[in-house]
């Protein structure tokens, strides 16, 4: 007899783990007790090396307490996605359930009530996961992700939700209540917001350090965190691998400090894979492991994601810390205690499991997930352009054409759907003569040395590609598929298989681009004399150890393929043996309407671990969208991508991979059963011209719509309907601004009505808007509804950097409403009371980090523990503007060499008050004093850096 798989993996799940505890025996295991409590109790009943063990991602049973085997970290951003199991060697193990819109497009339904209801709907697959097999599905959650979208050029765009704050924090609270369930003690399941703080790039991002001036620290970056956190949404925060101002975020104080102080609630940190190891191995911040992981703990993480499911070295690392005094078993407790709490919510020492172990894997792909999926990804729809092609009138013909016509990919952080529904099954659902083409061309690429072809010699990793051909065959013909950001893949016509990497061969035993390094990308380079390179675009070429930089296919003088330098590259021919583009047209002209699905793949050009260098649809797919549309003026393009691409269209219907109900959700949108109402929730640049990805101070960079001021492609708030809508009467009265929306137009449809507002003149620079609240309400022909939102004076608070602390400035602000960032509907104007910034008084210590303007500077750690300081080169500088200052300077300052501080008025060049001399202290964390006398005044002071030099504090006294 078979045993089905579900059933021997619960099997095999029970045998692992401890067995249950029948009967309240000990106090941690009476749910009538209160936490702290039980907490107590249990933390109480623990040896050192089991209190250990308790701080690892893969926790050991406990066997003399009837306490089960636990592991944090399923991962759930969309949907249940992958774990590791404990007895499998820590091999990624994917999830067979329902798959949501990825989470950009989570977000750009605007409808926090949707996600509250996707996030519970994940919640319960996790819970039935878990009741199959409770060692590999763990219910603490890393979702969701809380990175602010401020750059769209970042690998993990998808993964986020906006570049907006308060939309970020209102989505990922949704998500995040939704994930732990409605009871008020236990949790369905135990979310962490991933990852903190202002992590947005993939380039170094182990090494890189994120700029962040206080004002955007405390305006900007934390406040999506602090929303989901203080509403008790979330259990806990993931470190982030970058550093912030110089000192990793594996050891940023603020975890403990700051984030802790947002919920009177326990929260339970984590570290992310491997970051513990990062601080010696890769970031070389701490010399030994015990010095490093004594630091991890003391700055607020709870647990240690290293070394798979094996606790011996960080046990190792972590007693080798007590015993040199680094870090005591009061420091151990605390961290336990924060384990215990969420494990206590979760159920895990209640007899009999709390109230939702009752949830089974019956929930998995249920009927209702289903249907809510189809209804979230017709919401998450925007609609971009049209020309009113749009919504379609039973056409009785349709050409479906394009990369992703046919298909419904997964990503780095999707499950297994167990069904898919593509556009084009979608759309034949409805039209009953659909015909349908990739688009892609079909090359052979000829070598031009010898005249021969790239050609497959089999599916296997030994078989590598080889010139073989004197003409093209099967084996020698290629789909060529261009993606974004001049990133191809070539999939063989003979065996159907990709052409990839393998370390310096080249093979064609992949089925689609996968895997950690992704090694099935490819870029052609057209060349002056016609001929192209092709240049290896693998993920792992940014490794140090690949050793081989910018590598290129090359040919051996056997005729196999390898990589090589580009001066070694061979150079080949792109002979064109099909034209899939003219195919696609050719079916289109013959059709009523056309349809062209075109976008992204998420595995290329971009995902976890590499950024992109530029926003542009491919080559092809921008030639078979103009091509289709010249054969049929009834084109519509849908573009499935997971982060902003510059193309355009007459009719664009943009939609992220929406998971297994994809083509159910578009076909309802073009057919019109669905009214779209999906918003952007970035900007959609016009160029891909941007700032350096690695600057973080959007006030210097423009980026965002908060701070941009350039036209983009795409507003961020923006997204077209089937109707239209009317705004009148905008009233701001107290703290309440309405203002009556009215449907206009003849078809039922919601409205997103977007409050803005803009504080026309401040001590500080302002954003050119900010959202302040939106609403999505639905309304039938010709209704009209009073749409109201509460507006503060306390929202209106910026960070006053000179006195470090929440000000509101007396100040007239105008207050917009309308239904994009861009398309501002109704205006008024708000006078509020408020406090005038005072003249800066530098005579009281002022932190260097508390600046005004800088140029060159970049932010640095004043210790490894704590603090944070402005470290400058020759000609460096930072201002303190509109203050009043003293006759002695006196600075806080570290140099290796030795240097001085220049005191300016007015500009950077302008008259020189004092030279302070920087003695050399003997290293940066040596802190000395640099003084020099000036004439006391006021106005503008610039400290101008002469030499390599930190300064953390000054005053100007006397």
């Amino acid at each position: 007899m078979r045993i089905p798989l579900l059933a021997t993996l619960a099997l095999a799940a029970s045998m692992l783990a401890a067995p249950p505890v029948q009967a309240a025996g000990h106090p941690f295991q009476d749910p009538g007790l209160p936490l702290e409590q039980r907490v107590e109790d249990l933390l109480g009943r623990l040896t050192l090396r089991e209190k250990l063990g308790l701080l690892h991602q893969s926790q050991p049973p406990i066997p003399r307490l009837g306490i089960g085997y636990h592991k944090n970290g399923t991962e759930a951003l969309h949907g249940v996605a992958w774990s590791n199991h404990r007895d499998d060697g820590w091999n990624q193990k994917f999830a067979a359930g329902t798959v949501f819109p990825q989470a950009v497009g989570l977000a750009s339904t605007w409808d926090p009530e949707l996600i509250r209801r996707v996030g519970s709907a994940v919640g319960d697959e996790v819970r039935g996961h878990n009741a199959v097999d409770p060692v590999l599905w763990g219910l603490q959650v890393w979702a969701p992700v809380v990175d602010l979208l401020r750059d769209p050029r970042s690998g993990r765009n998808e993964e986020g939700y906006s570049e907006d704050p308060l939309l970020t924090g209102a989505i990922s609270t949704a998500y995040g209540k939704g994930l732990q369930g409605d009871d008020p003690f236990y949790l369905k399941t135990a979310p962490v917001l991933k990852h903190y703080l202002a992590y947005n790039n993939e380039t170094d991002r182990s090494l890189t350090s994120s700029n962040l001036t206080p004002k955007l620290k405390h305006e900007y970056y934390e406040p999506a965190f602090k929303a989901a956190v203080s509403a008790d949404a979330a259990t806990g925060v993931m470190a982030s691998y970058n550093l912030v101002n110089g000192r990793p975020n594996h050891v940023n104080p603020d975890l403990d400090t700051v984030v802790r102080s947002w919920t009177d609630r326990t929260l339970y940190n984590v570290s992310d894979a491997w970051g513990p190891h990062a601080l010696t191995d890769l970031e070389k911040y701490y010399d030994t492991k015990p010095e490093a992981f004594a630091a991890v703990l003391k700055a607020g993480l709870d647990s240690y994601t290293i070394d798979g499911s094996d606790g011996g070295p960080m046990v190792q690392h972590l007693t080798a810390a007590l015993d040199q005094g680094l870090i005591t078993e009061t420091d151990v407790d605390r961290a336990v205690r924060n384990v215990l709490s969420i494990r206590t919510r979760l159920g895990h020492f209640d007899p009999d499991g709390g109230p939702y172990k009752k949830i089974t894997e019956e929930v998995i792909d249920s009927a209702a997930h289903r249907e809510l999926n189809r209804e979230t990804a017709g919401k998450a729809a925007v609609l971009l352009r049209n020309s009113g092609v749009l919504p379609l009138a039973a056409p009785k013909s349709a050409a479906v054409v394009g990369p992703l016509a046919g298909r419904v990919y997964r990503d780095w952080y999707s499950g297994q759907a167990p069904y898919q529904v593509s556009p084009l099954d979608g759309i034949k659902e409805r039209v009953g003569d659909v015909t349908t083409s990739q688009g892609l061309e079909r090359v052979a690429l000829k070598h031009l040395a010898s005249g021969r072809y790239v050609t497959a010699t089999g599916t296997g990793p030994d078989d590598n590609a080889a010139l073989a051909d004197t003409a093209p065959t099967a084996a020698s013909q290629w789909d060529l598929t261009d993606w974004t950001d001049g990133v191809s893949t070539l999939r063989n016509a003979g065996n159907g298989r990709l052409l990839g990497g393998d370390w310096r061969s080249l093979d064609t035993d992949d089925a689609d681009p996968d895997g950690w390094y992704v090694s099935q990308q490819f870029a052609l380079e057209r060349q002056p004399d016609g001929a192209y390179l092709i240049r290896y675009a693998g993920f792992e070429t940014v490794e140090s150890w690949y050793a081989l930089p910018d590598p290129y296919v090359s040919v051996a003088a056997d005729g196999t393929l390898g990589l090589a330098p580009r001066a070694q590259a061979a150079k080949f021919g792109k002979e064109v043996v099909s034209d899939g583009v003219a195919e696609a047209a050719a079916r289109a002209a013959e059709a009523e309407v056309a349809v062209v699905v075109v976008g992204s793949h998420p595995f290329v050009a971009g995902r976890e671990f590499r950024d992109r260098d530029g926003l542009r649809l491919g080559e092809g797919q921008r030639r078979l969208i103009q091509a289709v549309r010249e054969a049929n003026p009834r084109t519509v393009v849908v573009l499935e991508t997971g982060y902003p691409v510059i193309v355009d269209a007459p009719t664009l219907l943009w939609t992220t991979h929406a998971g297994s109900e994809t083509g159910h959700a578009v076909a309802d949108v073009l057919f019109g059963d669905v009214n779209p109402a999906g918003r952007l929730t970035q900007t959609w640049p016009a160029s891909d011209d941007l700032p350096d990805i690695l600057d973080y101070d959007l006030t210097k960079t423009g980026m965002t719509y908060l701070y941009g001021k350039d036209r983009p492609l795409y507003a961020f708030g923006h997204g077209l309907s089937y109707t239209s809508f009317g705004y009148q009467g905008l009233k701001v009265r107290g703290d309440q601004v309405s203002v009556k929306v009215t449907n206009t137009g003849d078809v039922r449809g919601d409205e997103v009505v977007q409050l803005y507002t803009h504080q026309r003149r401040s001590r500080f620079a302002q954003p050119v808007k900010q959202l302040r609240g939106f609403q999505r309400v639905t309304l039938d022909p010709g209704e009209s509804r009073t749409v109201t939102f509460t507006l503060k004076r306390s929202d209106l608070a910026v960070w006053d950097h000179t006195r470090s602390r929440w000000a509101v400035e007396e100040a007239t602000h105008d207050v917009l409403v309308g239904s994009s960032s861009d398309r501002i509907r109704g205006r008024a104007t708000l006078r509020v009371r408020g406090e005038t910034i005072p003249v800066r008084d530098l005579a009281r210590t002022t932190r260097a980090m508390d600046f005004d303007d800088y140029r060159g500077v970049t932010f640095a750690d004043e210790t490894k523990a704590a603090g944070e300081v402005v470290a400058g080169s020759e000609g460096d500088w930072i201002s303190f503007t509109r203050a009043s200052y003293g006759s002695r300077f006196t600075a806080g300052v570290a140099s290796v060499s030795g240097g001085a501080v220049e005191v300016r008025s007015g500009s950077p060049k302008g008259r020189l008050l004092a030279t302070a001399q920087v003695p050399a202290t003997g290293g940066i964390y040596q802190w000395g004093t640099a003084s020099a006398s000036l004439r006391a005044g006021k106005g503008d002071l610039y400290l101008v850096f002469r030499g390599d030099l930190r300064i953390r504090d000054f005053a100007l006294t006397g």
